[in-house]
């Protein structure tokens, strides 16, 4: 989950990228070389090489390597690309072992704070003058969660911890022809593999700019039917926290274009 916000600044010279951090009062900058370190030593190749950081600095710093390959956010993400993705996914997915996973801990986004925050956003009463269609959606919302609950999909046969990104931005995902790397580390932590994939599969970079073949994406992956039902339900609580955030941006126009609060509540109300 991510808010589309600037967090950081890039600085690039050959073979070295060094992240500035412009926001840090979160944890963001240990997360990002946690992350980085974490996969360096169990999934080598899978994100950019840690090199130095300077966490207690300020403004924090971490260097990495840099690596190629073109964000997946504003293209057309092709069959191939998906399947790199979901290759890259499924190898760091595997190779934290599980009680490195359980030592870690929680990332910035997760499940049960989405929850929450849908939960208190949609108590509220909307305060702006809506489309018919974002009244709907947001009407169909409370709707549904007046009798949706999330320890309904949070049983262990559904919870798969992983380590992940717990932001679903794709452009996070460098993609150089052949395969898929992660960038991105400020948000990750411990997560479960079904919330990492519903984060991509309702996140707003895959189609206000982007064209991503979700159905295809996810069943690149081999999930058990409880896993598939805890994603739907978390697919749909993550397009109703777009929803909210959208209109609480005011459709935050210098990054979407017109229109796209209500292109998300008419996803709203295909997923419910």
């Amino acid at each position: 989950m991510t808010a589309l916000r600037s967090t950081h600044q890039l600085h690039l010279t050959d073979g070295v990228v060094t992240k500035r951090f412009t926001s840090w009062g979160h944890g963001e900058a240990l997360r990002e070389w946690r992350g980085l370190t974490l996969l360096h030593r169990y999934a080598p190749g899978t994100a950019p090489a840690p090199l130095t950081a300077a966490l207690d600095a300020e403004p924090p710093e971490v260097t990495m390597s840099r690596i190629d390959g073109t964000p997946l956010r504003g293209t057309v993400v092709s069959r191939p690309a998906l399947r790199a993705l979901a290759r890259a996914l499924s190898a760091v997915h595997r190779a934290v072992p599980g009680q490195v996973v359980a030592a870690t801990p929680t990332g910035a986004w997760h499940a049960r704070r989405v929850d929450t925050h849908v939960r208190d956003r949609l108590a509220r009463r909307p305060d702006g003058s809506w489309e018919p269609v974002v009244r709907e959606a947001l009407a169909a919302g409370k709707r549904w969660l007046a009798c949706a609950r999330l320890e309904a999909v949070s049983g262990a046969d559904a919870v798969h911890p992983v380590f992940g990104l717990t932001d679903g931005n794709i452009a996070n995902y460098l993609y150089d022809g052949d395969r898929v790397r992660l960038v991105d580390f400020e948000d990750a932590g411990r997560s479960d593999r079904a919330f990492e994939l519903a984060e991509i599969g309702s996140h707003l970079s895959t189609w206000v700019d982007s064209t991503f073949d979700v159905d295809f994406f996810l069943g690149r992956f081999p999930l058990t039917e409880a896993e598939s039902a805890r994603i739907g339900h978390l697919r749909r609580l993550n397009a109703l926290w777009w929803l909210g955030k959208l209109l609480s941006d005011n459709g935050t126009p210098r990054r979407n274009p017109p229109g796209t609060a209500e292109r998300q509540a008419e996803r709203v109300l295909a997923l419910l």
